[in-house]
């Protein structure tokens, strides 16, 4: 392996360990035994805890939205299509969750625990996301399409309930399929809207 590949090696490794054992029950010794290389060794890649969790965000924002994505959100926010707007946002949502499992476990973890990378992975990459969607949703009330709501109040509960409807996904599967997805973000996005929307 070069350098490169075993510091990859070393993040895929305790994402997977401390997603399962949690970070109390994870020693270094089986992350290097994970790994296949010593403890030593860990430290050459890590200096520190700290380095290790800052690459372990990295690696959990990686999977950030294709630039089409970005487009076609960018095109909806210009039109004011609210209903594309928020569905697509919350397609994005769940496949977010759902395409590394081990992602959400290890954040689960890390809040229930804690621990600071559940902070620094709050600071780096929620806040701006609830920042962004609630200057969307700032600009629809000073276009007259929202009600006077509280922008980051809206956010916040919009997110919140798609993302606790992904988290049942990955936590506890269920018979939901595409069709099912799709129909139940259709109601959760219905029933944003007629929350937000003025009469």
């Amino acid at each position: 392996m070069t350098s490169e590949q075993r510091r990859a090696a070393i993040v895929d490794a305790a994402v997977q360990l401390f997603s399962k054992n949690g970070f109390r029950g994870t020693t270094t010794r089986q992350l290097a035994a994970a790994v296949g290389v010593s403890e030593p060794v860990l430290y050459l890649h890590f200096q520190t805890k700290r380095d290790l969790y800052s690459a372990i965000i990295e690696k959990l924002a990686q999977s950030a939205p294709p630039s089409d994505t970005e487009c076609e959100m960018s095109a909806l926010a210009r039109i004011g299509d609210d209903s594309a707007f928020f569905l697509r946002l919350a397609h994005g949502m769940v496949q977010w969750h759902q395409e590394e499992p081990a992602r959400i476990r290890l954040l689960m973890f890390s809040a229930l625990e804690g621990h600071e990378l559940s902070d620094l992975f709050y600071q780096r990459h929620i806040v701006p996301f609830y920042d962004a969607l609630s200057k969307y949703i700032q600009q629809r009330i000073e276009q007259g399409a929202f009600r006077d709501v509280a922008p980051m109040v809206a956010a916040r509960a919009f997110c919140n309930m798609v993302a606790g409807f992904a988290k049942d996904l990955v936590l506890f599967g269920g018979p939901e399929n595409k069709e099912s997805n799709k129909k139940n973000l259709e109601a959760m996005v219905n029933i944003f809207l007629c929350g937000v929307r003025k009469s």
